[in-house]
């Protein structure tokens, strides 16, 4: 058996390992969910005009006077996404719910960041007066940054906090080449004392 010691570092590298990974992952989806977030915010309030969105081009889109309501939506439709990228890649290693399990838990935290996001934009818009299109994409660039953290934290937390599908069941016998899930070496052990009847290997 090794040393006590030695487990706690393997189990804490293999735990910083899965954690970089998730992490990892996580990254891209949010990244693909971010450019649909940011994306479909700009169309809605400022229409197809995506050379100008930093210039002081006056477009509008379809919801250009409910930019909140576009919030919403955009987050919205980003946030699903997101939950099958999280789902079938990010965290698929990870199972202890069903998918509407699942599914509820995910849309309350998802909730929770929407309402963060939402109100770093209407403190934007109507608490400081900013209404220009570059305002507008900073305070949702920040705001998408603080619900992201939270994401994070809430979907390991809560949502996909199953064990993991590719945990050995003993690390203390894996740990060691040869021996079995209970930490004996099949090699060291003599046929004849085997028998469960009489340790001592007499009839």
């Amino acid at each position: 058996m090794p040393p006590i010691g030695l487990t706690l570092v393997n189990r804490a590298r293999g735990a910083i390992d899965v954690l970089v990974r998730e992490m990892l992952k996580f990254g891209v989806v949010g990244a693909v969910a971010f450019v649909i977030d940011l994306g479909g915010y700009n169309l809605l309030v400022f229409g197809p005009h995506w050379l100008g969105m930093f210039s002081q081009q006056t477009t509008q889109g379809v919801l250009h006077d409910k930019p909140l309501t576009a919030r919403i939506i955009a987050a919205t439709v980003a946030t699903l996404f997101a939950w099958v990228g999280n789902r079938l890649w990010t965290f698929r290693h990870r199972r202890s719910r069903q998918a509407g399990q699942e599914l509820a838990l995910y849309i309350f935290f998802n909730v929770i960041a929407m309402v963060i996001s939402v109100a770093c934009l209407g403190v934007s818009r109507y608490g400081f007066g900013l209404h220009s299109q570059l305002a507008d994409n900073v305070t949702n660039i920040f705001g998408i940054i603080l619900g992201t953290l939270f994401r994070f934290w809430s979907y390991r937390k809560f949502v996909f906090e199953g064990l993991l599908d590719d945990e050995p069941l003993d690390t203390v016998g894996a740990d060691q080449p040869g021996r079995s899930s209970a930490g004996l070496d099949p090699a060291g052990l003599d046929p004849a004392s085997s028998s469960p009847l009489d340790p001592a290997g007499k009839d």
